[in-house]
């Protein structure tokens, strides 16, 4: 069957209970390394939790009337660290600690020796998801060079190097993945943006080597970070044109809190288009004919073909009702302009 045209779907994260993990501990900011204390389950009912609390997520994205859903992340403690610290050659037990554009000391990986994939990550994640909807399902993983711009490299001679030993983990969890019924795969690659001239050099190349076999749909989310850590966003990304040279065949991007320029799509135009229609920095749902509008932009830049509205990012830092209502809102909007299209 054909797809509708403005399939909607979601970046990846959605609220973990208050029940599950400690929200005030996640509102701290995004964790690089693990953070066993967030979790408010013990060590040994943990896995049936979080399954249970997944299973709330799935129910509220179709619930909404989401096309495309994913797991909401509910396992992780952040989008990248649940995979970055699962692999070998990362010290896990005496993290690195960096300075932050922030000025703020980080703690973060440590990779000490060749970084590789030796066990599934995110596998078990992909055969519950999909257990648990017969809607279309994605799943997300860190892109790699966003995880080698998270490191402390203590092993390779470059960073690249190291990056390029993550693509090649990140497409061993892939292929895994694709084997266990997703139907699309994002790779989130925000990092691109804070160091574009490193992003330059080799963080195509990259990606482009962690999509490397891969048959299902695939995309390359950027954004400016959680909307509940950094407030001031700009308006135009530093590295968004050398994402068209990727394979991936869906970009995602978030426009609506930073109100972005939609021209810079047209250095785009051979991808879908994974459009930011929700603001996740305004805690007030929008209405359905908000979204509607915004959607009408995006399709002044991308054919309703190519076009698939998106929240802006993860909404794992929402009040649950909040993103739940822009879910709906979401949906909501994107059918009435699949109505005057029709």
């Amino acid at each position: 069957m054909a797809q509708q045209v403005l399939t909607t779907t979601v970046v990846g994260s959605y609220p973990q209970p208050d029940w599950l993990v400690d929200r005030g501990m996640l509102s701290k900011g995004v964790p690089r390394v693990r953070v066993r204390a967030m979790w408010r389950v013990a060590e040994e009912f943990l896995e049936q939790a979080q399954d249970d609390a997944t299973l709330v997520a799935i129910r509220d994205m179709e619930r909404a009337g989401i096309d495309v859903i994913s797991d909401g992340e509910i396992r992780r403690e952040s989008y990248s660290n649940r995979f970055a610290t699962a692999l070998e050659g990362i010290d896990n037990d005496h993290p690195a600690t960096i300075v932050n554009r922030s000025g703020r000391s980080v703690p973060v990986p440590r990779v000490v020796a060749r970084i590789r994939r030796t066990q599934a990550v995110e596998v078990r994640d992909m055969v519950f998801l999909r257990r648990n909807t017969d809607r279309r399902a994605k799943i997300t993983l860190p892109g790699p060079f966003t995880m080698a711009q998270q490191a402390k490299n203590e092993f390779y001679s470059d960073d690249e190097e190291m990056a390029m030993d993550f693509a090649a983990a990140v497409n061993a969890e892939a292929r895994d993945l694709q084997a266990a019924g997703a139907d699309v795969i994002q790779f989130d690659e925000p990092w691109v943006r804070n160091d574009p001239q490193a992003a330059k050099r080799y963080a195509v190349k990259a990606i482009n080597r962690a999509l490397e076999g891969l048959t299902v749909p695939t995309v390359v989310h950027v954004c400016f970070g959680y909307a509940a850590v950094v407030n001031e966003k700009p308006t135009g990304y530093a590295f968004l044109p050398e994402l068209a040279d990727t394979v991936a065949s869906q970009i995602s991007i978030e426009a609506a809190q930073p109100r972005l320029d939609l021209g810079m799509l047209k250095d785009l135009s051979r991808k879908q288009i994974m459009l930011g229609v929700i603001d996740l920095g305004d805690r007030s749902v929008e209405t359905p004919e908000a979204v509607a509008a915004r959607i009408r932009d995006g399709l002044r830049h991308v054919s309703a073909d190519r076009l698939i509205p998106a929240p802006d990012c993860g909404m794992k830092y929402l009040p649950r009702e909040v993103a739940f209502g822009k879910l709906k809102a979401l949906a909501d909007g994107a059918a009435i302009v699949r109505r005057e299209l029709s």
